[in-house]
């Protein structure tokens, strides 16, 4: 294999670069090129490419987002589509192609592979740490910081004024990400998809610690809550006390900044295996860190894998808010 292709589709997060960076100086030091697609799986179909060599990813391993830039294809799961995608690619005389992307990219790449018998490996990466068969995704770690060090600031408000705080992370449809940075920043609540909202119990919590003394809480809620979002949450919680609360939403701060060490070694590591297994004429797999470990598992198991909130985590969060 003389050519490989590199691109990143979905939402931006960080620890891509560094991740970029590994890809290039693995698969140079092998000796083969790099085509990298801009603009993900669109930009492979209108062939926006540009040629990746040493020079090209020096000074970004400390960068967020993605200098390959990223956008959303929908029309990449119609088989035609991806027909169009290798196409490009096999004018391109690229032998495989290196994937990072979260669960819907991956089922793209995973569809192109078998459709078109194209070697692909796919890297997860996604701040909702949600993507299956890997206990990590690129960009987890440096967004659990980024939220704990704004709910930090948050929480010298609450205390100030004495006020409940409500604070929305992402985490699409699962509280992975809550659940973490619940932990770390001390929050005296936190809800998830994976449970059920009882406010009953949620109000409980709450005065328990304000009977010890606490002039502040924080509730940290993940955005796909069953309740509602952290505004509609709020109010119901108005409704039924005499609170006051506040709401805070983080947004899109969560997916930017630079990468964290974690996710700059994740990035390394990853990258480089990813070339390996390309090199090694393997396909259809994902790099996955497993146990400490990082491997390469079928790449199917990336969606058709549902992560589980590790109910010990979710417990020492009731233990350590009392």
């Amino acid at each position: 294999m003389k050519r490989i292709a590199l691109l990143t589709s979905g939402g931006d997060c960080p620890g891509l670069n560094p991740c970029i960076r590994s890809v290039v100086r693995t698969a140079v030091s092998q000796g083969v090129e790099v085509v990298g697609v801009r603009r993900g799986w669109r930009g492979l179909l209108e062939n926006d490419t540009v040629s990746l060599g040493l020079r090209d990813v020096a000074g970004i391993v400390h960068r967020g987002g993605t200098i390959l830039h990223s956008s959303r294809c929908p029309e990449f799961h119609e088989a035609e589509t991806r027909a169009n995608a290798a196409e490009t690619l096999a004018q391109l005389g690229v032998g495989g192609l290196v994937v990072l992307g979260g669960n819907g990219t991956l089922r793209g790449a995973w569809d192109l592979s078998r459709q078109m018998h194209l070697p692909v490996v796919g890297i997860p990466k996604t701040i909702d740490n949600d993507v299956g068969g890997s206990d990590y995704a690129l960009g987890f770690d440096t967004a659990i910081n980024t939220a704990v060090e704004a709910i930090d600031k948050i929480r010298d408000t609450a205390t100030s004024h004495e006020r409940l705080f409500f604070v929305e992370v992402m985490g699409r449809d699962r509280g992975i990400l809550a659940l973490h940075v619940a932990i770390a920043c001390g929050a005296e609540g936190v809800l998830i998809p994976e449970t059920a909202t009882n406010y009953q119990d949620l109000l409980e919590s709450l005065e328990r610690a304000r009977d010890a003394g606490k002039a502040s809480s924080i509730v940290v809620v993940a955005e796909g809550d069953d309740a509602g979002n952290a505004y509609e949450i709020a109010r119901e919680i108005e409704k039924r006390s005499d609170y006051e609360p506040r709401v805070s939403v983080l947004g899109y701060i969560q997916r930017g900044g630079s990468p964290s060490a974690q996710d700059r070694i994740a990035g390394g590591r990853f990258g480089k295996l990813a070339v390996d297994t390309l090199l090694a004429g393997e396909e259809n797999r994902l790099v996955a860190l497993r146990g400490g470990i990082v491997e390469t598992i079928n790449l199917e198991r990336a969606w058709s894998e549902t992560p589980r909130i590790d109910e010990e985590m979710h417990a020492l969060t009731k233990v350590l808010s009392s």
